[in-house]
């Protein structure tokens, strides 16, 4: 789909990343939480990127909060293949890299209006993926290049209602950008390999709504709850198909981001040791395929389709954090992420597995005013195996793999 983009579309280009989360979910919205596997983030009260995650936690804050963070992904994703049905050798669908490696920024503003009123600003990104193949592969009809990119803007305001319990709510206005290019690959009809079978592009706005709930126990016990809306986005742009003759004609495809919610507690157990957990669900079922409807001269078809059949996922984590002296906080943490891939509807194009995450950082003290974080997370994915065909009839075989290093920064500072 051919358009003209606005400047923060443009931008996007660095939020676009093989998702490390499950499926195209992105959990990366800060580095402090990073070094624990973001653990504890809704009811960890860090820095002013608690909008992205418990908006009702600004309540703790007594003075003005500006966090910015970058994170990188470094993926490791390859397949290897096993079998095929159509006399190609299984060595042809070999890809050891298919994953770019991508920036994730993000930027927090959070203001406390009086005693019991605070709001906050927020843009950091939930969803996203690339997967890019050479023009040429073989198996070309089910890889191509496949791109989620989405932006969320959010403006968030949170009420103590008591010195125990506070409440916040936010509006999110996500912008979205998607690309699904597919070539004809390996075929007996003489077309060229690289000749583009579909290439889709286009963007949109959508809203939805987070509310966060935050519970003070004691003085060191902390409960937090966030929900957060399903986001429904209609991408609108242009469909053509090369092998197919069809011209550029209006299209659209339609997804649902799905709808999230996290329960988490954080426990100082001494002077020096904290300890935070999380249980995150995620509502994946809403995500069963994607279709492009197309607008042709004699009416609107179905130029491509493919059913994804996901499951509601769960991502557990559990982290620490020691301060070692005035200056310096260390964090650890570990998790384990679930996905939602339907076990016979894989894909190459939305590469996904179980994974566990190990992650270690810490939050180093500048000045009374200012601070920085430092992150590293190491994921690990299962090996999966599974047979994907296409609309030929071929069918391909793969074994995939993986894994990711997720490296961050992040500065922070009071005034």
């Amino acid at each position: 789909m051919k358009f003209t983009k606005t400047l923060i579309a443009a931008s996007l280009a660095f939020v676009s990343a093989d998702s490390f989360a499950a499926a195209f979910q992105l959990a990366e919205q800060n580095v402090s939480g990073l070094g624990r596997a973001y653990a504890g983030e809704a009811s960890v009260a860090d820095d002013a990127s608690v909008v992205s995650r418990n908006p009702a936690l600004m309540t703790l804050f007594k003075e003005k909060q500006l966090s910015v963070a970058a994170m990188t992904v470094i993926p490791d994703v390859s397949l290897e293949g096993t079998d095929t049905n159509n006399g190609v050798p299984a060595s042809a669908l070999n890809d050891d890299s298919i994953a770019p490696s991508a920036i994730i920024p993000a930027g927090y503003f959070t203001m406390p209006v009086n005693d019991k009123v605070s709001v906050g600003f927020g843009a950091f990104s939930n969803f996203g993926l690339a997967t890019e193949f050479n023009d040429d592969y073989v198996a070309g009809q089910i890889a191509g290049e496949t791109e989620i990119v989405t932006v969320n803007m959010n403006a968030s305001v949170a009420y103590k209602v008591t010195e125990q319990f506070s409440f916040g709510i936010g509006l999110n206005a996500i912008y979205a950008d998607a690309k699904i290019i597919r070539n004809v690959g390996a075929n007996p009809y003489q077309i060229p390999a690289q000749t583009q079978a579909i290439h889709l592009e286009g963007d949109d706005m959508g809203y939805g709504l987070n509310v966060g709930l935050m519970y003070q126990l004691d003085e060191n016990s902390r409960f937090g709850f966030n929900y957060r809306t399903e986001t429904d986005i209609t991408f609108e742009g242009t469909f053509s198909s090369a092998a197919k003759s069809i011209p550029e004609l209006p299209g659209s495809v339609e997804i649902t981001l799905p709808a999230i919610a996290e329960f988490s507690g954080s426990h100082q157990l001494d002077e020096k040791m904290g300890i935070h957990y999380s249980v995150l669900w995620t509502g994946w079922s809403s995500f069963d395929k994607l279709e492009a409807k197309v607008s042709g001269p004699t009416g609107e078809f179905i130029g491509f389709e493919k059913e994804e059949n996901f499951s509601d996922a769960m991502r557990y984590a559990i982290g620490g954090d020691y301060q070692l002296n005035e200056d310096l906080l260390l964090r650890a943490g570990i998790a384990y992420d679930e996905s939602p891939a339907d076990k016979n509807h894989m894909s190459i194009s939305i590469p996904d597995t179980d994974r566990f995450w190990f992650s270690f950082g810490g939050n180093y003290s500048i000045d009374q005013h200012s601070n920085v974080d430092l992150g590293v997370s190491v994921l690990r994915g299962k090996t999966q195996r599974f047979t994907e065909a296409d609309d030929s009839g071929s069918k391909w075989s793969f074994e995939s793999k993986g894994h990711a290093i997720l490296v961050g920064a992040q500065y922070n500072y009071k005034f």
